[in-house]
Formats: C-alpha cells, structure tokens, sequence
C-alpha cells in the first residue's frame, strides 16, 4: 500500500470535521516496513531505567524493529548499547538479562567481547588474511538518558536526546523523576498495530466503559508541549495510580508544583513510549512494534526512593502493580477486537470527538513522519 494513494485530508483536517485515520496505516505490511525505515530506524526510543543495570556487567537485552539490541554496564561503570550479534557469523550473544562477568562470550563460537564492545577473543582466526580485532568489535548504537530514562537509536547522527523531550524536563522537574526506582515490571503480547495502543492510552474517552469496574470515568485536559512527544492531564487531587481507595496510598511527591498536584500527566514521547506521571509515583508503557498488527507492550512502575524505604512498602505498591496490570489487560482486550475490525472489507473512517485531540496528534505525527522525504 504506497502511502502516495492514501488521502490524508480528513484525518489531519480541524479536529470539530476530522475523521480517524485510514485502515491502512494500522493493517499495511508495507507501510509498517516504511515506518520501521522511517520512524524506528531514525528515532530515538526509550529502553529502561539506569537503577535497572545497577553493578557492573549488567546486562538487558531487547528485540526492537531494528533487531536485536544489548544494554551492558561497562567495568568502567558506563552504559552503552549495541547490536546483540557476534561480528563472526551473527548469533545471538545475550538474552534476558543477567551480568556479564566482564566479558560477552559468543554461544555459538566463542568469540567474546569486553564490556565496551572491543573484541577480546577469536578462536582460529590466525589464518585469517586482513583479520583485524580493532575493526570486529561489537556495532554501537547512540545512547543518551535523561533522569535516568534510557534511551537510543539507531541513527548514530540522531539530534540530542534533549532537543527530541523539547520542554518535558521543566514540564515534570517538581516530580523529581532522577530519584524515582523501577519496582515493578510486566510484559503482555498483543495482536494490534502499535498506533492504537498509544492512541488509546492518550484518551479518556473510553476509561468510564472499558474500565468502569476500574478506574472508573475520568476527565482530561490538554497541555502545549514544544518538541517530539505530547501530553495531556488527568485531573484528580488524589493519585489515580491505584483503584482500591481502601488501601492507604503512598505519599505524595515533596514539592510538586501547583500544576502537578492537579492530576496524573499521561505523554506520550514519540514514537513508542507512554510516561504516566502521578502525585506519588510514575509507571510507563513502551510499545515494541513487532509487525503491523502485532505488538509487545512493557509496563514498568516507579516511585520515589525515599518511598520505597517505607516500611511495608512492598505489601502498599501491590495494590499499585494490580492496577497497572489490570488496566492494561483491559484495554488490550479491546485493542486487539478493534484491530480485527480495521481488516474488514467495509471499515471507512469515522468522525472524531472533542475527546479524540491526542488521538489525531499521535496519529498526525507519525503520518508526518512517514511523508518526510518522500
């Protein structure tokens, strides 16, 4: 399906007369290969907290539409990312995650690697004419972090991570996320395109149906935000970050400012990842796409250091992690029905609402994207 024969008008015309985008950009193989080209090869994309590699050797390995990635800590105490392929013949090196030990050693051959990348053994390779070890050592990708977010990309001459948050930083400086520790992690497989998963997590449109017995109703208001993500707030002087009012909550972040005590932020940073940052905790979901009408969607949840020194904080975060898990099994219930519907033969776009603002928004960036340089 070349872009080229898509009409685009009335998905990007004036939200009041806009109608949701074409099938197509959710069901195409053609068009998911063209964003994989021109999106997740170009971008930068998120992939874990720094407290989650915390000693040396540590290592995540993830699968991304570029392929496989590794994230190691150095013995010099320094994060970097690389391809997860041997330079011999391209197994596998790492999976999971787990230490090092100092050195990468290659499953198939044993070839190994030092922390940093630079090849350290090669068995046989004596006879090898132009064999040099300088120039087989693991290929890097750029990496960058921002209160101890990481993120990379492919595109080694990507623009600073900064320039990509534009004015995320000062948006959520009061939550202080640099002290924020990752306690909790999920992963779910979803047979839906990536897009919808981030359109519905930037609408609360749907929230008082799919989760009513959950987090019930809830009222969004949109805010301005200047370079490559989007967000809207949740309005509620309470955290909404657990569903079980019973349950005494967490303390509210020290000194949040007058705007953030309002509500729970919900962003989207471009092109994959979701931040949900509330009064007393953040969580994120991070979409892998993994083909047009396939997904892997990540949840991670975070609080504050000084909370999760509390006594008895494991037992109060529970009713945190069954309210992250639960919502999301809820919407990826509906997700994976509405991308079934998108193959029908009949399906044309329907009108948006007042509510649908993010959803264009995701929708209109990534469109942007794929029609750059064509």
């Amino acid at each position: 399906m070349p872009l080229q024969t898509l009409d685009w008008t009335e998905a990007l015309a004036p939200l009041k007369v806009a109608k949701s985008m074409p099938a197509e950009i959710y069901t195409s193989p053609e068009i998911f290969a063209a964003e994989r080209a021109k999106i997740f090869l170009r971008d930068w994309f998120f992939l874990c907290r720094t407290d989650q590699l915390a000693a040396r050797g540590d290592y995540r390995a993830f699968d991304t539409p570029g392929g496989p990635i590794v994230l190691i800590r150095g013995q010099d105490d320094v994060l970097r990312c690389f391809a997860n392929f041997c330079r011999h013949r391209g197994s596998i090196l790492l999976e999971g995650q787990g230490n090092t030990g100092g050195r990468v050693v290659c499953p198939y051959h044993a070839w190994s690697y030092f922390s940093d990348g630079r090849l350290y053994g090669c068995p046989d390779m004596q006879d090898a004419e132009g064999f040099d070890r300088t120039e087989n050592g693991l290929v890097p990708l750029a990496l960058d972090s921002w209160n101890g977010f990481v993120f990379a990309s492919f595109d080694r001459a990507a623009p600073p991570l900064l320039d990509h948050l534009g004015d995320l930083p000062q948006r959520m400086a009061s939550h202080r996320l640099d002290l924020m520790r990752c306690t909790w992690e999920f992963e779910i497989d979803v047979a839906c395109n990536w897009k919808l998963l981030l359109e519905n997590a930037m609408e609360t449109y749907h929230t008082g149906i799919v989760h009513r017995n959950t987090v019930g109703a809830q009222t969004q208001r949109p805010i301005p935000t200047r370079g490559d993500w989007l967000c809207m707030q949740v309005l509620s002087t309470t955290s909404i970050a657990t569903m079980d009012r019973s349950v005494e909550p967490l303390p509210m972040i020290e000194g949040l400012d007058e705007d953030a005590r309002q509500g729970t932020y919900f962003t989207v940073i471009h092109p994959t990842c979701q931040f949900a940052v509330a009064q007393d905790s953040m969580w994120w979901l991070n979409v892998t796409p993994v083909a047009a009408d396939r997904s892997r969607l990540h949840i991670g949840g975070c609080f504050p250091e000084s909370t999760t020194a509390l006594p008895g904080f494991a037992a109060r975060a529970r009713a945190y992690d069954d309210r992250w898990e639960k919502v999301a099994r809820e919407d990826v219930g509906v997700l994976e029905g509405q991308q079934r519907a998108l193959a029908s033969a009949l399906f044309r776009p329907g009108p948006l609402s007042g509510r649908d603002d993010m959803v264009q928004a995701v929708g209109r960036w990534s469109v942007e994207r794929l029609l750059r340089d064509t």
